[in-house]
């Protein structure tokens, strides 16, 4: 039977569980919304990575001795697996934590391709980490029970056990989003950007909800798809590739579109951009301040001194818009200049209702976006 959030966070509190952190997931969304509300900061922290949240579980626990509780979506366990091996597991330093994973791309249930290998392998790679775990579904009559296992034996092993969640365990809540509806939003961002492209330029778009507005852009304005690599996986990394294609191609234009989320989640790239310091590299940063995609939390993006951190990394320059006029404007002289350059646009949360997904599979993406590359000589 499905449980509802706000009742496995009261009874996680009452043994004992009192620090949470972790990067949201769509299948989690209802816990990490009754975490969000019940918790102050300094208790529930939303972290930038799934490997900086497992760490940051590891010193609450050094500094209090109480059992942590880290969620994740499990294409993120990747990010995780070296400080759950290498300072969580038993042969280390033996730290104990209760990991909630949302199995995305479970066998036999339809999702996206991006997950679909993860969710494949899942169960084989928690065996060959030996990492302990049991799967919650909401045909179990005692999930409570199956938690309290969990409990027991990550805190008498000291060691994390991870709780493997399919979807619907938890009650669908209905939540006040908190998103007004966009003064200007990142699909009349991604619009303006289109427009103003060079025929020969390429773009590359972060994972969520960017790729998928940047495809149905391209389709009403009956254009192809092929000058854009859509990032529907390896979220966070939508920047390296870009870097790398400015490398191989450095008379292309090459633009990555970020999300913030993305961005915070492996930041070290832009000190590497900096050293690289390709002319053709333009980074565009849009901002909406939260995990849209997967429930609206906040980010620490506003925490940030985006033109300092990103002059101090090595960009040449670094602009920002706020507005579809400020951003027209700003994007004349973006293209013009050297890059590095970084532009962040500030834009509302939220998008359509009826926003679809690419009709096109992520090998023809490839195909298309690999031939225009090099069949478009610059």
């Amino acid at each position: 039977m499905s449980i509802r959030a706000v009742e496995l966070l009261d009874f996680l509190l009452q043994q004992g569980v009192e620090f949470f952190t972790g990067v949201p997931d769509s299948l989690l969304k209802d816990f990490c919304a009754a975490v969000d509300d019940r918790l102050p900061v300094e208790r529930h922290v939303i972290a930038p990575n799934e490997g900086s949240a497992v760490a940051l579980a590891a010193g609450y626990h050094l500094g209090t001795g109480t059992l942590p509780l880290v969620y994740m979506q499990n294409s993120g366990l990747g990010n995780a697996v070296n400080p759950l091996l290498s300072l969580c597991a038993p042969e280390v330093y033996a730290i104990p934590m209760l990991v909630m994973v949302g199995w995305r791309g479970e066998p036999g249930v339809k999702d996206e391709p991006q997950h679909l290998k993860q969710g494949q392998i899942q169960c084989d790679l928690l065996n060959a980490m030996g990492v302990p775990y049991c799967i919650l579904s909401k045909t179990d009559n005692d999930p409570v029970n199956i938690i309290s296992l969990g409990l027991r034996t990550a805190l008498s092993k000291n060691q994390p056990f991870v709780l493997l969640l399919r979807k619907g365990v938890f009650t669908s809540e209905k939540r006040a989003s908190g998103l007004p509806a966009p003064a200007f939003s990142r699909e009349a961002a991604l619009k303006v950007l289109v427009g103003q492209l060079d025929a020969n330029a390429v773009v590359v778009a972060t994972t969520g909800k960017a790729s998928r507005e940047l495809f149905e852009i391209r389709a009403h304005r009956r254009e192809g798809h092929e000058q854009d690599f859509l990032t529907v996986g390896s979220m966070g990394h939508a920047s390296a590739i870009a870097l790398g294609i400015a490398l191989a191609q450095p008379e292309r234009s090459v633009y990555c579109v970020d999300g913030d989320g993305a961005l915070l989640m492996h930041m070290g790239i832009l000190p590497t951009v900096g050293k690289c310091r390709p002319r053709n590299f333009k980074h565009i940063l849009i901002n909406n301040g939260v995990h849209e995609s997967v429930g609206g939390q906040a980010t620490a993006i506003n925490t940030v001194s985006l033109s300092e951190v990103v002059r101090g990394s090595g960009y040449r320059r670094c602009f920002h818009a706020d507005s579809e006029e400020g951003l027209k404007h700003i994007l004349n002289k973006f293209r013009q200049v050297d890059g590095p350059a970084f532009l962040e646009v500030v834009v509302q949360p939220g998008s359509r209702v009826d926003l679809g997904r690419p009709t096109v599979s992520t090998t023809a993406n490839k195909a298309a976006f690999m031939d225009f590359l090099h069949d478009q000589v610059v």
